[in-house]
């Protein structure tokens, strides 16, 4: 059963950011707010944590395609290939911010990414991920989180997403009603952007 974690932007109890911490730390999976949707995460380097949630999108980890969470552009070079001034001041123009950018991953990637010659890097701005991510010590990995629902393609009721996900997670952080809106996704691989799929974030 899940537990709700009551986590409010505004002023998040660094208690309850370290009961986060310590469940991804455990290969727990959680559901946390950000700032376009609500979404799945773990921990990255925990090979079963990451099948977990593979399995959750009804997916194969090598098929899964899972953004990494970081709380600043500090990790980038921890997992993508260098990136030249232009793109890296482009980055720094639109993050924190609700994007998701595509860069060239580079061998260092967690196991669970192996093989992936791309990968996608959030800097969500909402300052519970980046307070999870800051005490965690590395990035997250995350998915988001979508509903059966033909006219709302996202889930925005934290208490309605906590019951279906009851059994599922581990636990579910209630900020509040979230945004309906995903993230724009920017493929910067060539080195000028390429809108992938457009979301909450305007260039």
């Amino acid at each position: 059963m899940a537990k709700i974690l009551k986590i409010y932007p505004e002023n998040p109890q660094e208690n309850l950011i370290k009961e986060v911490v310590d469940c991804l730390k455990n290969g727990g999976l959680i559901i946390y707010p950000s700032d376009t949707v609500y979404a799945l995460g773990c921990n990255i380097f925990d090979i079963r944590a990451m099948e977990k949630l593979a399995k959750l999108k009804k997916t194969k980890l090598e098929k899964a395609h899972f953004s990494i969470i970081c709380n600043d552009l500090s990790h980038l070079s921890d997992f993508t290939k260098p990136i030249d001034t232009s793109v890296f001041r482009f980055l720094k123009n639109h993050l924190p911010g609700p994007f998701t950018f595509i860069l060239e991953a580079n061998k260092n990637l967690p196991l669970a990414y192996k093989g992936n010659k791309t990968v996608g890097i959030r800097v969500p701005d909402h300052s519970i991920p980046q307070l999870i991510v800051k005490q965690l010590g590395h990035p997250i990995a995350s998915t988001s989180i979508k509903d059966e629902d033909e006219i709302l393609e996202y889930s925005t009721d934290p208490e309605l997403i906590a019951e279906k996900y009851d059994h599922l997670v581990d636990i579910v952080i209630d900020s509040g009603y979230g945004d309906n809106q995903a993230s724009t996704i920017i493929d910067l691989c060539s080195g000028s952007p390429e809108i992938i799929r457009e979301g909450k974030g305007i260039i």
